[in-house]
């Protein structure tokens, strides 16, 4: 949309300034008058002797997808199809988050040449961001006035979640892969739960791993060894509700579980199993379906980057039914929540038998440290001494509805920040080495 009015540019603001000075020095009205009904008039015939917006090019290259706290460029590449050199501004829609150093661009462009334009990026907030409206102003051949008009030119910038975790993942991958068996306590060689091959018996070698039948066959000792069970499954379900909008170390708690999620996925689907994704509220929002390739990192972040915790309690039952309808074989199920002990005993005891039976159940949460701090700190006022009680009651229910979790079965990882997903994934490690799966 082309707008048909003249806009006026400064440069005709400063010329009328002057002139109107030298006008009222000499104390004339008329000649006031005269001056600035003709500027005007040359401003409108300038305004409209200005190529039209819309035949000026202007492409917006947007990155894919971009990590959150990472710096990245926005480009526009404006293209002059005229045959005399224009002068022209434009605006974008960028939304506020983004941090861009700028939304606006203003470039002379040669005759029938194209301008570079960039901006750096660097989002403060995830999730999905559409860019429509591009708005541009071209001015006249006297640059009294210009011609504006408005164009979609719509484009998507996806906003991933920061994966912390990377460099842990991979000390635990390689790990895993150096010692064979997913542990990093295992003692020598052959420990895992998979038969792999019969060799010689040597001096590291436990004695219950001796095949008898091969020994007497061989004449001399003979071991089985064994490896890290592979295509196994491993099933994280995301809690988005109401607990998860909660705010640790600056962040919703959901956002330290997020970081989790992409560490088990990665770890697990490394060393050969399968990793999925069922993320939920009070209905499930989102199912990834297991699988190891190497794109499966990228499925389970995509499912869950757009995300925002939802204000309601979650259906644990809900989610944990949709799941046992979708993946019947034995798993590691890792739920994703928080340790709220009214949440636990009302909503999610009741429901946890379900997947008890039949999956191995991890629990996740992510410890608040101010809490821990509140509570370790000697009070000096009538404030700080109720701070404490607080603290300490929330710390004692914390460790009752941990108890009531795992006197059902389930393992639970309740670590502070920046460590729930290497603690999660050794979890993971140790399940796998001694073949609960």
């Amino acid at each position: 949309m082309v707008s048909l009015i003249p806009i006026p540019t400064r440069r005709l603001a400063v010329l009328a300034l002057a002139s109107s000075i030298v006008i009222v020095a000499l104390d004339s009205g008329w000649g006031f008058l005269a001056v600035n009904a003709g500027l005007v008039l040359l401003a409108m015939v300038d305004g409209l002797a200005a190529t039209r917006p819309d035949r000026v090019g202007i492409a917006r290259q947007v990155p894919d997808v971009v990590v959150l706290g990472a710096e990245d460029d926005i480009t526009w590449d404006v293209t002059n199809p005229t045959g005399r050199r224009l002068r022209v501004a434009f605006a974008d829609e960028l939304a506020p988050s983004l941090q861009a150093a700028s939304r606006r661009g203003r470039v002379t462009v040669p005759a029938h040449d194209a301008v570079e334009v960039a901006t750096a990026i660097r989002p403060r907030r995830r999730g999905r961001f559409e860019i429509s409206v591009l708005t541009v102003r071209v001015q006249g051949p006297l640059g009294l006035a210009s011609r504006q008009g408005s164009r979609r030119q719509p484009a998507v910038l996806r906003v991933y979640p920061p994966f912390r975790s990377r460099d842990e993942a991979e000390l635990r991958i390689n790990r895993a892969r150096i010692l064979e068996v997913g542990l990093r306590s295992a003692q020598g060689r052959g420990g895992g739960t998979e038969f792999d091959q019969l060799r010689e018996y040597s001096v590291d070698d436990e004695f219950r791993r001796i095949d008898w039948s091969a020994t007497a066959r061989a004449g001399k000792a003979i071991v089985r060894t064994y490896r890290a069970e592979r295509n196994q499954t491993v099933i994280s379900l995301l809690d988005n509700g109401r607990i998860m909008a909660g705010r640790v170390d600056g962040v919703p708690r959901i956002e330290h579980a997020m970081d989790a999620v992409m560490m088990l996925t990665a770890v697990s689907t490394r060393l050969g199993d399968r990793a999925g994704l069922v993320l939920f509220d009070r209905e499930v929002r989102s199912v990834v379906a297991p699988g190891h390739g190497r794109d499966q990192l990228g499925r389970v972040t995509e499912a869950m980057y757009a995300v925002d915790p939802v204000l309601a309690e979650s259906d644990y039952l809900g989610a944990f039914a949709a799941t046992l309808a979708r993946f019947r074989r034995r798993a590691m199920l890792v739920l994703f929540t928080d340790l709220v002990e009214q949440a636990v005993g009302e909503t999610l005891l009741p429901a946890l038998p379900l997947i008890s039976r039949s999956h191995v159940v991890v629990v996740a949460a992510v410890q608040d440290p101010d809490v821990l701090r509140w509570a370790l700190t000697t009070p000096t006022d009538a404030a700080g001494a109720y701070r404490k009680a607080a603290a300490v009651s929330a710390l004692d229910e914390r460790r009752r509805a941990t108890a009531r979790l795992r006197g059902l079965g389930a393992t639970v990882v309740d670590a502070p920040p920046g460590r729930l997903a290497p603690l999660l994934a050794d979890a993971y490690l140790k399940v796998k080495a001694v073949g609960r799966l």
